[in-house]
């Protein structure tokens, strides 16, 4: 008896300043954020879903509104599934490019193992793979959806493969509105599989980013 857990992360963010929002209020999703949702409803609403789990914050929220009202279940918000906490929230990180600059910062860099500016990538994949557990027993044999963050949901992967949770953020397989799957056999994870079924909306945004 086969039971999914899709994780999925939410739509693009409105965030004209280009900050690290983290867990900050008042960030909800863009107009091609919206978009996304939408999409995802559309893929995922003829499935056998029985249970839609939301991060508390805003984005994630209105990202899985869509699909929870195509399927006629509620959204329960789950504090195990919110962004990870990191001490550069509300700040421009980009490379070469705001708080990284500042000398006075860089002592929070010194272990990208654990890593030292944000939240231990052990404690994220505790709290994520509680959620899924949590999930997967209330619906077995059939579906759940968790919708989420990029980090989490990418540290749950690797946890689920078995790999280091050290990485470079820039080789994270996770794009916006994407699907991360993880399929049970009774207990044991038996696959994980990633879908994109909003590339093209993401491939906008990030065009969108660089220009």
């Amino acid at each position: 008896m086969a039971t999914l857990v899709h994780l999925i992360r939410h739509g693009e963010v409105a965030n004209p300043t280009g900050v690290l929002y983290g867990r900050l209020p008042g960030f909800t999703l863009s107009d091609l954020g919206v978009q996304m949702a939408d999409r995802l409803a559309g893929a995922l609403g003829g499935r056998d879903i029985g249970l839609v789990v939301s991060s508390p914050l805003e984005r994630a929220v209105r990202t899985a509104t869509p699909l929870a009202r195509a399927l006629n279940v509620p959204i329960l918000l789950d504090d195990r599934v919110i962004e990870a906490a990191n001490r550069f929230e509300g700040q421009r990180v980009a490379p070469g490019d705001g708080a990284l600059r500042d000398p006075r910062n860089w002592w929070l860099l010194r272990d990208p193992l654990t890593p030292s500016w944000g939240e231990p990538y052990r404690e994220i994949a505790l709290r994520m793979f509680s959620a899924v557990t949590a999930a997967r027993r209330a619906v077995p044999g059939r579906e759940a959806v968790i919708v989420s963050h990029q980090l989490p949901i990418w540290v749950a992967r690797l946890a689920a493969e078995q790999r280091p949770f050290a990485h470079d953020p820039r080789r994270r397989l996770c794009a916006l509105a994407s699907v991360t799957s993880l399929m049970f056999e009774q207990d044991e994870l038996v696959h994980v599989e990633y879908r994109e079924p909003a590339r093209d909306l993401a491939d906008r945004a990030h065009r969108g980013a660089g220009a």
